[in-house]
């Protein structure tokens, strides 16, 4: 009995590490959110947007003139699948499956919020924040398996607004209409990792360019990316 408690645990352990996950998080010039990546088990990125497309999928590309990567993923070889004219008028033509990832969708049955969004990658659900949520909020990601995504209402301050508030326990901060114009909106804050820009203040420099903080920034399981390509 206790070998095969033994086994039961170490099947559990190796179908929780093989699962997928959300692994990154990219910002466009540090301000706006791009999209959000899941890994596969099959080291796979899945990029979705924020409102539940599937983007592009496939692996980085790093340079070899040091940590600076690639804007697109390079193409995944393996098998892809996609949805036929038999299923569902919100789903056909839609990537079914990625490798060894399958991916669902919310049918046409379902409410406008939802109808033709990722519904699950692998083991991973998706959820949207509906009609009944904050205006601004409605048809965005509200979460990713395990973690909670929010967004800035349309009760923040209007450059904030449908900007990412959270990721789970992480949140991010931007500077505000009352900054120098050149930063406005730009990632103040991630978690407990501060950024500041060249502002219009800064003599001979690229103003607008980040000044202090890294462009990839390991928090917890996912890393922040403030602009594609680094």
């Amino acid at each position: 009995m206790k070998r095969l408690l033994i086994i039961a645990c170490l099947f559990v352990v190796a179908v929780t590490s093989n699962a997928q996950q959300l692994s990154q998080v990219t910002f466009n010039n540090g301000a706006a959110l791009s999209y959000f990546s899941l890994l596969t088990d099959q080291g796979v990125y899945i990029r979705i947007s924020e409102t539940g497309k599937a983007l592009e999928w496939g692996t980085e590309l790093m340079s070899n003139r040091g940590n600076i990567y690639a804007p697109r993923l390079q193409p995944f070889m393996g098998r892809v699948e996609y949805y036929g004219a038999e299923a569902d008028s919100a789903v056909k033509g839609k990537v079914k499956s990625i490798g060894t990832t399958s991916l669902t969708y919310y049918g046409a049955s379902e409410t406008e919020s939802k109808a033709g969004k990722l519904k699950t990658v692998g083991t991973l659900i998706i959820d949207y924040y509906s009609t009944y949520d904050n205006a601004i909020l409605k048809g965005k990601i509200r979460s990713i398996g395990n973690y909670n995504i929010d967004y800035y209402s349309s009760f923040d301050e209007e450059s904030l607004r449908g900007k990412l508030k959270t990721v789970n326990n992480t949140p991010v901060t931007y500077y505000s209409s009352f900054d120098d114009k050149l930063i406005r909106g730009q990632i103040k804050s991630i978690g407990s990792y501060t950024y500041t820009w060249y502002t219009s203040l800064d003599l001979n420099a690229a103003k607008g360019a980040l000044k202090t903080g890294q462009y990839r920034q390991q928090i917890g399981s996912i890393t922040y990316i403030l602009r594609e390509g680094v």
